[in-house]
């Protein structure tokens, strides 16, 4: 093989790849040829002398196992397939398969997927009499999970006090019961789920030594392990086993950024980069730092937030593109009004520009968050696809909520019927509803109307009667009810909000958001007038159905179309594209509220950010609104403190701009400060707050002084809206961020004068 692939490479890009042997670590910036690297090294490795199978080469995809083997064999003649290239999950089920009579296991063990684990576990709680509406089957598979992932038994989880007491503030004490319980059912059906396939893999490391252990180190002389930022404890505790004793070669390159380190949700400790050069304190290190993706100004944005992370491995990233295009910041009112800034700015640059659908991208901090995109690219025919997650309008719980509101609606709506007739769980079995459903065929029936003459004797058949009249007492409550009333109303009375909220995970809490956006998009349609056009409005709850039908029907195809896609930003890492709009960048959104307590949160947070405008090639535009909807009251936003961390020469300040774009610098604006948290500062006296007593709302004018318990004094500059949607503008001089917009109906404020 000729050696021309190197010429290729930059001379950082070069000397990792000829760097073969000892511990070695390649910090690979974003779009910095990361891949090229992976792959010019193990083919460097094979056309050096060493054999395919003694290399074991650890990806996050098998997908990205399979491209690697592809291309590596298009540069080197030997059987790149002899490379032990895989998943960590993959691989490790392939050694067990082996070894798993050792501990315990029969070779041809099964593999439970998610559902499995769940079902294992509901059953657990059913044996053991506890109250499913308190111990919830996903919340405790993930529990479990977590316990796997950091090498903590069931002996060890029950002796632990600190999960022990998290457990009791959960209201689930009896979970390390049932932790023990679940993995004795599983090695009695000879079954493993995916965390096992790690934890058992290191139990039969660490249990055999002389004998296993021995012999994968014998085998794994070469070990290459790519995104490093996003493995989990128990993931580099095996490595460790095989790399790192007495008399090793420490044979290990890890490549990966800890800038991109976003999936902490998932297990994943960003330690294990950070601390990587204390284990391996001879470790080489290169840094990738050319960027051949973004152009500069995007590239500094990049530099510019990421240097306010605590913890970090420093670099600088660069380039050697041109300047291009300043970033665009798209300041609007409303959530909603959002919507259709982003949608005109993509307007803008196909036909400015001359950019097709495939080349833009929307990112969002949480898939709720698409409903708003979606419905505007819609209205104005613009083909899309959601990525990473169902279209809003398709997923379960937004269908499930939609289907209780279109049967209170149209009781005659069968499709709504069976979808939810049992969920929640109301105790009506499939032989009643096949009855049912033969009964109302002869009736000429639909199959809620039949439910009064339908007699099939037991319970099932009296459950059903009292689902017919809870969607009586919708229907007599809606009549009478604007479309966000009725709708709060059937989401409680219906039994999902309590469904729900037994779901504690990430995936139970995005449940909830997804549902909790559906409720502020009906709130939306009740406040404003725009979905009525010249007609008088009609806010109930079947002209909401009415107008969301055709933003809802998203059947037409779109797999050969040019579309934008929209997806979470999560689900963008490792992807790019010429234009990208960041959407709802604003404190408590991006970054999250959940983050605010914690410094290391906040500090993902801000790789997550890291991670979304470095997927833009040559358009960046980062947008907010002042106010949206939150779980059903308006709430007034801040910007991002992303946004304030970027340098303002990065971005455009063109008066003549169009006026759908502003820029959040053309306003007073506070100074950029390096705090984790921006909290205002606690008023240490007044003489007024020792016997403070808020005034109405409703009295609260513009001019006046006013005192608030935690803001200090301040000066009404501005009161806007009407009734309970009063927002006040009032200046605090005696905290960082002096003037503020405050809801009066939340408010709790003192007139001074």
């Amino acid at each position: 093989m000729s050696q021309n692939y190197l010429d290729t490479l930059n001379d950082v890009q070069k000397a990792a790849v000829l760097q073969i042997d000892g511990p070695v670590m390649v910090i690979a910036g974003p779009g910095s040829g990361k891949t090229r690297v992976l792959t010019y090294r193990l083919a460097h490795m094979i056309h050096s002398g060493i054999k395919p199978s003694q290399i074991l080469s650890l990806t996050f995809t098998n997908k990205a196992a399979r491209e690697m083997t592809e291309r590596i064999s298009q540069v080197v003649e030997s059987d790149a397939r002899k490379v032990w290239s895989g998943t960590f999950h993959s691989i490790f089920a392939r050694i067990l398969r082996i070894e798993a009579p050792k501990i315990g296991y029969p070779t041809d063990f099964s593999i439970y997927d998610t559902e499995d684990s769940k079902s294992l576990i509901s059953e657990i709680i059913k044996e053991m009499g506890l109250n499913p509406k308190e111990y919830n089957a996903n919340t405790l598979r993930n529990r479990i999970s977590n316990a796997k992932s950091n090498l903590i038994t069931p002996i060890m989880y029950e002796q632990d006090p600190a999960l022990m007491e998290q457990d009791r503030m959960n209201k689930m004490p009896a979970t390390g019961a049932v932790y023990k319980r679940y993995v004795q059912k599983c090695l009695q059906a000879g079954a493993m789920d995916f965390d096992d396939l790690l934890l058992q893999l290191y139990r039969l490391i660490q249990e055999n030594k002389d004998e296993v252990l021995e012999k994968y180190r014998n085998i794994f002389k070469y070990v290459l392990v790519d995104e490093f930022q996003d493995t989990n404890y128990l993931q580099y505790a095996i490595l460790k086993k095989l790399c790192l004793y007495p008399g090793s070669s420490r044979n290990i390159c890890i490549v990966g950024d800890d800038a991109q380190s976003i999936y902490s949700f998932r297990g994943a400790t960003i330690r294990n980069i950070l601390d990587f050069q204390e284990d391996f304190p001879d470790v080489k290190i290169f840094k990738l730092e050319q960027n051949y993706r973004s152009s500069e100004h995007i590239v500094q944005a990049a530099n510019d937030v990421i240097t306010y992370n605590s913890k970090q491995i420093k670099k600088e990233i660069w380039t050697e593109k041109k300047e291009g295009h300043k970033i665009k910041v798209i300041k609007s009112a409303s959530d909603n009004e959002e919507g259709r800034r982003v949608a005109d700015y993509i307007v803008e640059l196909k036909n400015s520009y001359h950019l097709k659908n495939s080349d833009i991208g929307i990112l969002y901090r949480t898939n709720a968050q698409s409903r708003i995109f979606e419905e505007q690219l819609r209205r104005m025919n613009i083909p899309y696809k959601v990525f990473g997650g169902l279209s809003f309008y398709q997923r379960k719980e937004v269908k499930d909520l939609l289907a209780y509101m279109r049967l209170v609606v149209n009781p005659k709506d069968n499709e709504a019927f069976k979808r939810i007739v049992n969920y929640p769980k109301r105790g009506i079995g499939d032989t009643t509803l096949d009855k049912l459903l033969e009964f109302s065929l002869a009736q000429g029936t639909s199959l809620l109307e039949s439910i009064p003459a339908f007699s099939s004797g037991g319970r099932s058949a009296q459950n059903l009667i009292a689902f017919h009249q809870l969607i009586a007492q919708m229907q007599q409550l809606a009549a009478g009810s604007d479309a966000y009333d009725a709708a709060m109303a059937i989401y409680k009375m219906s039994g999902l909000s309590q469904e729900l909220k037994q779901d504690i995970t990430p995936e139970g809490i995005s449940r909830i958001e997804n549902v909790s956006a559906l409720l502020d998009g009906i709130k939306d349609f009740t406040e404003n007038d725009e979905f009525t056009g010249d007609l008088p409005p009609n806010k109930g709850l079947a002209a909401y159905l009415q107008g969301i039908a055709l933003v809802s029907e998203l059947d037409e195809d779109t797999e050969n179309r040019e579309y934008i896609t929209l997806m979470s930003v999560h689900s963008a890492k490792g992807l790019e594209f010429d234009a990208v709009i960041v959407g709802g960048l604003e404190e408590n959104l991006f970054p999250s509220y959940m983050s605010m307590s914690s410094e290391e949160q906040l500090d993902e947070e801000r790789r997550l950010f890291y991670v979304a405008i470095t997927r833009a090639r040559h358009f960046l535009a980062l947008s907010y609104a002042t106010s949206r909807y939150f779980f059903g009251n308006l709430r007034m936003n801040q910007p991002s403190r992303f946004i304030e961390e970027i340098d303002s020469s990065r971005f455009e300040k063109d008066p003549s701009a169009r006026s759908t774009v502003f820029n959040v610098f053309d306003e007073p604006s506070v100074p950029k400060q390096r705090f984790v948290e921006r909290k205002p500062a606690v008023v240490a006296s007044h003489p007024g707050l020792a016997n403070f007593k808020p005034s109405a709302p409703t009295q609260i004018q513009a001019g006046m002084r006013v005192l608030h318990q935690k803001f200090g004094e301040g000066k009404v500059i501005q009161v806007e809206g009407s009734s309970d949607n009063r927002v006040a503008t009032i200046f605090f001089s005696e905290v960082d961020n002096p003037q503020r917009k405050i809801v009066l109906k939340f408010a709790k404020l003192q007139i001074l004068n």
